[in-house]
């Protein structure tokens, strides 16, 4: 432990970032002023667009998909040529098409607007100058001291400094980062687990020096220097020492913590993915279709002009009066034959449907408000149906073949249920909610009415390792 202690001194942590905790430096620096970082607020972006981007966004975004581009050309087609159908004819339903997907998108995007802001105007508290403040979760900097209660979700990205507990420990779980529901240990430093109210935390003098932000949520490297009896006092920090946002207090009042890490550069950020356009599978083999049209439309096309300038160099074709131009179709230029080429286009655009696109757009939107619905995925305990955050991948759901999942709850209720056991040499079942010992002959098993004391010890023991950790309340 000397060792490490000595390394640490010696070798600075490679492009780290210094936290003041409580925005105070320590007293042998003598700085006036602690010059603040610049770094993120603790503000939470989920959202894809802006007022002000939301139409060139949206609409780049939908002329990336193949049909809305390819509808798009043959519009712009019959703008330009002498068209055998009215352009309104392609323009108006692919209008159309465009509109429904943008409010489809633009009322998606509004519902993450508002979840961002119902967590970023969450309330939270912070230590200030040995008071408690109350103030938004948006508000919260780099080197605040943070206050978090019980069944709270932690704000941002926390250092532990002290809990009730006296020993300096809390519990958590991490089942909105990693789906484990089971509790999980954190501890303070031995050296700030003694400030137990606000009060204290004014007479703190604190630096923590830590690495850069990871996206591994199981990865903090770091050292905290204490001012402590006219001395600063070094420690390494580690995973345990951390508290990540989204993770939630359990079986402790209340725990005090130093923010490191905010906003965009939290662990539970760093691994969101970017807020890029995603296509289905479904979407995906519609192109490929759609593709294979374009090549019958063109090949269509093509057979149709060629054919056309036969046509009109026929004999028969000679005396018809009723058709004065016909002179005129003899002559083959390019221009001609490029104009003759995009009006069979036109006319054989009809080949692919515009409303196949408008009625999957609409299935997607309903579809994702049926899995709100869906009684079987409601959670009761914390009153919360499933959300669909997107409707643009719902049919993905239906393309799962296999689920590989552990015992940690990810997937489960993580919910384990007494079927049998053996105390003493002998075997005991559940049937009916009764505890009953099975018969080594292979009879009736029969129930038991009166518990041991070594069965009452068994099952205090299962229920106590099942559900609670060692030395909760």
């Amino acid at each position: 432990m000397n060792d490490c202690f000595s390394k640490c001194k010696k070798k600075a942590i490679k492009g780290d970032r210094t936290v003041y905790v409580g925005s105070k430096h320590l007293p042998e620096e003598h700085v006036e002023v602690v010059v603040p970082h610049k770094y993120p607020d603790n503000r939470v972006i989920s959202s894809k667009y802006t007022s002000w981007n939301f139409i060139p966004k949206n609409l780049f975004e939908q002329f990336r998909r193949l049909a809305n581009f390819y509808f798009l050309c043959v519009g712009f087609i019959q703008l330009i040529i002498d068209s055998p159908v009215s352009p309104a004819t392609s323009i108006t339903p692919l209008v159309f098409v465009v509109v429904v997907t943008a409010i489809k998108q633009g009322y998606e995007d509004w519902l993450r607007h508002k979840a961002d802001n119902e967590v970023n105007n969450r309330e939270a508290y912070v230590v200030r100058d040995g008071k408690v403040a109350q103030v938004k979760s948006m508000d919260i900097t780099v080197g605040d001291i943070v206050k978090v209660k019980l069944n709270h979700s932690f704000p941002c990205d926390l250092v532990l400094l002290s809990s009730h507990d006296t020993e300096g420990k809390c519990y958590v779980t991490t089942a909105n980062l990693d789906g484990e529901t089971n509790l999980k240990t954190h501890y303070s430093i031995p050296d700030t687990k003694y400030y137990q109210t606000d009060e204290d935390f004014g007479s703190l003098h604190a630096m923590i020096e830590c690495q850069q932000p990871i996206p591994d949520l199981y990865k903090f490297v770091g050292r905290m220097t204490v001012h402590k009896n006219n001395e600063n006092v070094m420690k390494p920090l580690g995973p345990e020492n951390v508290l990540l946002r989204g993770a939630r207090l359990k079986n402790t009042p209340y725990v005090y913590g130093c923010a490191v890490y905010t906003g965009s550069q939290t662990k539970m950020a760093l691994n969101s993915k970017a807020k890029s356009t995603k296509f289905s599978r479904v979407e995906r083999g519609l192109n490929t279709f759609l593709l294979a049209f374009i090549g019958i439309l063109l090949t269509e096309a093509l057979i149709s002009t060629i054919l056309k300038y036969w046509f009109v160099r026929q004999d028969f074709m000679q005396n018809s009066w009723y058709l004065p131009t016909i002179q005129n179709e003899k002559k083959l230029t390019v221009k001609s034959a490029l104009e003759d080429f995009l009006a069979f286009m036109v006319l054989y655009n009809y080949i692919i449907p515009i409303s196949l696109y408008v009625t999957v757009e609409v299935q997607k939107f309903v579809g994702s408000m049926f899995i709100g619905w869906d009684l079987e995925m409601y959670d009761a305990e914390n009153d919360q149906p499933a959300k669909a955050n997107t409707s643009d991948l719902n049919e993905e759901l239906g393309q799962v073949e296999y689920l590989f999942t552990d015992k940690t709850g990810t997937l489960t209720e993580n919910d384990m249920q007494f079927r049998q056991c053996s105390i003493n040499g002998k075997k005991y079942e559940e049937v009916g909610g009764m505890l009953c010992e099975v018969s080594l002959t292979g009879g009736q098993s029969m129930p038991v009415h009166k518990l041991t004391p070594e069965i009452e010890e068994f099952f205090a023991l299962l229920a106590f390792m099942s559900y609670s950790p060692c030395g909760s309340s």
